[in-house]
């Protein structure tokens, strides 16, 4: 009898043990585990499924729940009370982790905590509808921004032998999107339970990736040959001697990093507008035969499938002439973007989405091997910090322009094209040029 219930039991447990060493192997592949950096992996495979369960919730409440227009002018305060803070407060979270970097482990920790509580204090929002949604949303993006930048400083020290960094951050990205769109469906599921449960689901996940923080191996507590990068904002206030002992910042490294850094910003922009122009505009008009539901959709299944194919090419490529790849991924977006506006319909669109996912995944990691090969070791965690707080600049800049345009397909995407166009047509003579001269780091393997 005790061996039939046994047998039973481990049954039950299969799918769950066997899913469970199934994940801890593929991530644990290549030498990430004896580095640790199978374990940020999963981390970051957590992170990512908490933070979809949140937009969730908050995208139900914000964003169905209301009619289009009234929806619009949600989403706007949202954007106003919420992200244009953040971009304020971006900018310093780096150079404040930058004075802690024997406490990452404690701050990716305290990043999950925050969120794991913010999510209670949402809870309520979502029902009560009260102002309070607002502020703890600010907490949820700082706090995330804050996880972002510090894990931006692990993944060097947790390398396998053999691994770039550019492989490594595919790695530890690629996971992240697989555990997203894992929990998108898990999350949507909560919300017909009540607009409450995806929070709690949040909570919990949060709890969890705060557990796992400590896992991590001691020595991402190590800042042994770090140092803090310089922007040229920041080189302004140096005078004298001590503008001749400065480290080195993004604009001192040469133009790759910076025409790179341009390029992406314009592909991020591209996010941010299409989120918001097409949320709104499939929400009133959606693609020819569905519903609205479901023109979404198709259009989030795209984009996601096309970033995360992006992020395995990035891996294949081995950061290989990075400057070519941006300029090529940028140009064929310009020439999607552009057909697109032609011959607006759902096919188009969901190409259009599917080519700015990947475009914007590959063009990432070529922008971090740039970075890896001109800014100097010492310096180069923090540019990283940098560098990303201007792109998610880009981000809401975009997302504001979507929201404002009339909800009018061929026009939103015309505007989407020329903007584009500029980007492209500003950064393409630097990044070729800069293709040609020769690197000023260590190959990249």
């Amino acid at each position: 009898m005790r061996g039939a219930v046994r047998t039973v039991g481990r049954a039950l447990r299969w799918p769950f043990t066997g899913t469970a060493r199934g994940i801890r192997k593929a991530t644990h592949a290549h030498g990430a585990g004896e580095s640790g950096l199978g374990k940020l992996i999963e981390l970051h495979a957590v992170n990512g499924a908490g933070d979809v369960m949140i937009t969730v919730a908050l995208a139900s409440t914000v964003f169905f729940s209301v009619p289009t227009d009234e929806a619009r002018g949600r989403v706007a305060l949202y954007l106003a009370i919420t992200m244009a803070p953040f971009t304020l407060l971006a900018p310093v979270i780096g150079p404040l982790l930058d004075h802690l970097p024997h406490g990452r482990r404690a701050a990716m920790a305290g990043a999950m905590l925050a969120r794991a509580l913010l999510a209670l204090v949402l809870s309520g929002a979502v029902v009560s509808g009260g102002i309070e949604l607002y502020p703890a949303a600010l907490g949820v993006l700082v706090s995330s921004k804050a996880y972002g930048v510090v894990r931006s400083a692990v993944v060097p020290r947790l390398l396998p032998p053999g691994f770039s960094l550019v492989k490594a951050n595919s790695r530890v990205t690629l996971g992240g999107l697989l555990a997203t769109g894992v929990a998108a469906p898990v999350g949507a599921g909560l919300q017909m339970i009540g607009p409450r449960w995806p929070l709690f689901g949040a909570c919990a996940i949060f709890m969890t990736g705060m557990v796992l923080s400590f896992t991590l191996p001691h020595k991402v507590d190590s800042a042994k040959g770090e140092g803090k990068a310089l922007l040229a904002a920041d080189e302004a206030h140096l005078h004298g001697p001590a503008r001749e002992r400065r480290k080195p910042g993004l604009r001192t490294v040469g133009p790759a990093v910076t025409h790179a850094l341009a390029a992406n910003a314009t592909l991020r922009w591209l996010s941010g507008f299409l989120i918001f122009f097409l949320a709104f505009l499939l929400r009133e008009h959606p693609l020819t035969g569905s519903s609205a539901a479901v023109s979404l959709g198709l259009v989030g299944v795209s984009a996601g499938a096309g970033n995360a194919l992006g992020t395995a090419v990035g891996a294949w490529l081995k950061a290989r002439a990075p400057e070519i790849i941006i300029v090529t991924t940028v140009a064929v977006v310009l020439g999607v973007a552009i057909v697109s506006a032609l011959f607006f319909g759902a096919f188009m669109t969901a190409c259009l989405a599917a080519v700015a996912g990947f475009a914007q995944a590959l063009s990432k990691l070529s922008l971090d091997a740039t970075i890896q090969r001109d800014v100097p070791e010492g310096v180069r965690t923090s540019a990283f910090a940098r560098s990303e707080t201007l792109l998610q600049m880009a981000w809401v800049v975009g997302g504001a322009v979507g929201i404002a345009l009339p909800l009018n397909g061929v026009l939103g995407l015309s505007v989407a094209a020329g903007a584009i166009a500029l980007g492209w047509l500003s950064t393409v003579r630097g990044l070729l040029s800069a293709a040609h001269r020769p690197s000023r780091g260590t190959r990249v393997a």
